[in-house]
């Protein structure tokens, strides 16, 4: 079988980290998402068509032709017109019944065999908030009745997650449709055409979705997805007077140096200098070629490859970009005085992120001076500095960059 993951878009909602990467390629556990999805994936299907768009090359060289003996064929999706124009331009490489997915959510392998049973599907999660989704209302055997987007009134909590199974003929329907009012062309359109002439039946997930709307978000997928290490392996030199307690990793090259404590599960790049007498706490991962200095407390954070952590900094609940340098006593302010859930501004509205502990997003090569203090929920741009004593109130966007 064949499966079709839609990874082309810019994804403006998880900026900075995506201005200088595709979403698919954000890491958790120290690796890219498209990994994590490809992984439930093997085994199941024999090509995966890869629909692609922003900064494809990075997609093409990080995965090559093939993935766990799956083959991957790359179609570039020249302009993002809608999840129906992206799965349509599969249909030169489509064979017979197909998959078609969402490229930067997480799905489970046992629901795409639960897919597999049928010729037309979709799968479906019963969610707490169902106007926040695309809803679903069935029948008593599954067959899809209506699909309405955001409704306003209550018809059901069913939310389409993205993810699908047709047949061929379903191109054609796609082509018909007129577009949105967004001026784009729409899977729902079709999957709702095809429910009117046939059954579409709507599966409800019984393994997991994980959704990457925001930046934020990869904190909870490392933390689902840590939650099931429960080994220890060390590939690297542990120093007497060092403890690690629980499952952690530790990559080949690393060094631990004496009182650093690591409380699993927590996940170490290759070639890592770590410490002394530094904390690492649960639900971390830092990635290869990172320094983590004397005295650094790093608390439930992603730290992308060949970043440096200075001695006397916290970092909590916060993604770190690749080749970061945060200067010593860098603080990330995590939690509110209020206790309120942390707001983050995006497109330059506040959003709730959920998250009652939410540190700092900062993107790929932001420095900061010694003693620099980050509000909750703030971000850096690519590059941004903040100068010694600093305190970030608000975004930085390279507005307020320094010389």
């Amino acid at each position: 079988m064949q499966a079709v993951v839609m990874v082309a878009g810019k994804s403006t909602r998880t900026y900075p980290l995506t201005l200088t990467r595709p979403k698919p390629l954000l890491p958790i556990v120290n690796r890219p998402l498209i990994h994590h999805s490809l992984d439930q994936m093997a085994g199941l299907f024999e090509e995966v068509i890869l629909i692609t768009g922003y900064r494809q090359e990075m997609i093409r060289d990080l995965l090559g032709e093939r993935y766990r003996g799956m083959r991957l064929i790359y179609q570039e999706q020249k302009e993002q017109l809608g999840t129906g124009h992206a799965i349509l331009q599969a249909r030169p490489h489509i064979r017979g019944r197909f998959v078609a997915m969402n490229g930067d959510d997480l799905f489970a392998r046992e629901d795409f065999i639960k897919l597999m049973d049928h010729p037309y599907a979709a799968l479906v999660k019963a969610v707490s908030d169902p106007s926040l989704y695309g809803v679903c209302r069935v029948d008593e055997r599954k067959r899809l009745i209506d699909m309405v987007e955001k409704p306003d009134t209550f018809m059901g909590n069913l939310a389409n997650i993205g993810c699908y199974i047709f047949e061929p003929d379903i191109f054609d329907l796609i082509e018909n449709l007129p577009l949105s009012e967004r001026g784009e062309i729409e899977i729902i359109g079709a999957i709702l055409a095809r429910a009117r002439q046939a059954d579409f039946i709507i599966e409800t997930i019984t393994g997991f979705w994980l959704p990457t709307g925001y930046a934020w978000d990869l904190l909870g997928h490392q933390e689902f997805m840590m939650s099931a290490l429960h080994e220890t392996a060390i590939h690297g030199v542990v120093e007497p007077g060092a403890v690690l307690k629980g499952p952690v990793q530790v990559g080949a090259g690393t060094l631990i140096r004496s009182g650093s404590y690591i409380e699993g599960p927590v996940v170490i790049g290759a070639h890592c200098d770590i410490g002394p007498n530094c904390y690492i706490r649960r639900f971390s991962a830092i990635g290869d070629g990172c320094r983590i200095g004397q005295a650094v407390e790093i608390k439930n954070s992603i730290v992308m490859g060949n970043s440096h952590i200075a001695h006397l900094s916290y970092i909590g609940d916060s993604v770190v970009g690749e080749g970061c340098n945060l200067g010593a006593g860098t603080i990330t302010a995590n939690v509110r005085h209020d206790d309120k859930d942390i707001e983050s501004v995006i497109k330059g509205k506040r959003v709730g992120t959920g998250r009652r502990k939410l540190g700092a997003i900062f993107s790929d090569g932001v420095r900061t001076g010694i003693h620099t203090s980050i509000y909750p929920g703030r971000k850096l741009w690519p590059g941004q500095m903040t100068r010694p004593g600093e305190v970030v109130r608000h975004d930085l966007t390279g507005e307020d960059s320094i010389a």
